[in-house]
């Protein structure tokens, strides 16, 4: 029994131990909440600074909707006859073409993922892509200012993958993708996701880049996570830590993750009901040329109650799969012991 006990306040302490802490940092303010509840799923937002645009989470058909920043209603819905996957995430590209991400694997059963291109008179075009190492589960696309999408994966354990094809888009073949990045991030204890625990501040739910190509934004159900790309290098932007990181406090489903013309960065959850959050200033801020704004002042709502945080101490993901096995190991030995003893 004392070798039990003993085990259990290692275990304990390990578990402890995966914990992290987001460091101190403005809360984004709410400009307006989707009250429509055709976007009760919603998975992907961008913005071109006249209207916002906004995927769900699967569907059944292409469907893009057209949302007024004034007070996210829905101003039209642009449709294609088209029967996606899972799609997850959403980029508009400088010609006004819906790049829908048809990526979301929760199973690891697809042989290939799909990206849609939703023009604004309605015709859409098919691109599959294969992964080099087999099915991932994905979430986020990324558009680069020159027009190349790239696919960051949701890994639960070990580094996010960032993908990029290997060569240009084709309609009659699959491309393959090759991994051009890693993403490693570090739990945190900011509250929010669908899930108990840490995990969620490790998925990554959503991406975007900033209208200039320079700053690169991937999101977790609770943080997001700014990279500096001045050159317009997403790879190598993602290859290095990043220049901040942004608590999105209390978001029940955080999925969506947008960049504003003048350099706010826009949040959004899945739920009808459920605001859409600014953070002015905060391309410039990863520029370096000006902090994020303490005490903007909310547009159409209240600013989000954030509670000071330690600076952060957790474990990346792939020190968290480090641990469990240490934990797993752990468990095996007590076990054994714990028979022979009898």
């Amino acid at each position: 029994m004392r070798l039990l006990r003993r085990s259990s306040a290692v275990t304990a302490a390990l578990l402890l131990a995966t914990a992290g802490f987001a460091a101190a940092q403005p809360a984004p303010a709410e400009r307006c909440r989707i009250g429509d509840d055709r976007l009760d799923e919603l998975s992907g937002l961008s913005s071109d600074g006249e209207s916002w645009f906004a995927v769900n989470d699967g569907g059944s058909e292409l469907e893009v909707y057209v949302l007024d920043p004034a007070d996210c209603s829905v101003r039209d819905v642009r449709t294609a006859d088209v029967d996606p996957y899972d799609v997850e995430d959403l980029a508009i590209a400088q010609d006004g073409t819906a790049w829908l991400a048809d990526i979301g694997d929760n199973g690891h059963e697809r042989d290939d993922v799909v990206l849609h291109a939703l023009s604004p008179k309605g015709t859409s075009k098919l691109y599959r892509l294969t992964y080099p190492n087999g099915a991932h589960d994905a979430e986020a696309l990324l558009l680069d200012r020159s027009g190349v999408p790239y696919i960051v994966t949701k890994e639960p354990f070990g580094p996010a993958g960032v993908y990029r094809p290997a060569g240009e888009l084709a309609q009659d073949r699959a491309v393959p993708l090759e991994r051009v990045a890693s993403v490693s991030l570090r739990s945190t204890r900011t509250p929010g996701g669908p899930m108990s625990g840490t995990l969620g501040s490790v998925l990554v739910t959503g991406g975007a880049v900033s209208h200039d190509g320079m700053v690169a934004a991937i999101r977790t159900y609770t943080e997001a996570y700014l990279f500096a790309a001045p050159d317009g290098d997403l790879a190598a932007a993602l290859n290095r830590d990043p220049v901040a990181q942004i608590p999105l406090p209390n978001e029940p489903q955080g999925e969506a993750l947008a960049w504003e013309p003048d350099g706010t960065l826009l949040s959004a959850t899945e739920g009808v009901g459920q605001p859409v959050r600014a953070l002015p200033a905060a391309a410039a801020a990863a520029h370096g040329t000006a902090p994020p704004p303490s005490d903007a002042a909310p547009q159409g709502g209240d600013t989000a109650e954030a509670s000071p945080q330690p600076e952060e101490k957790g474990f990346s993901n792939t020190q968290l799969l480090v641990v469990g096995i240490a934990i797993a190991a752990l468990v095996v030995y007590v076990s054994r012991r714990a028979r022979r003893s009898r």
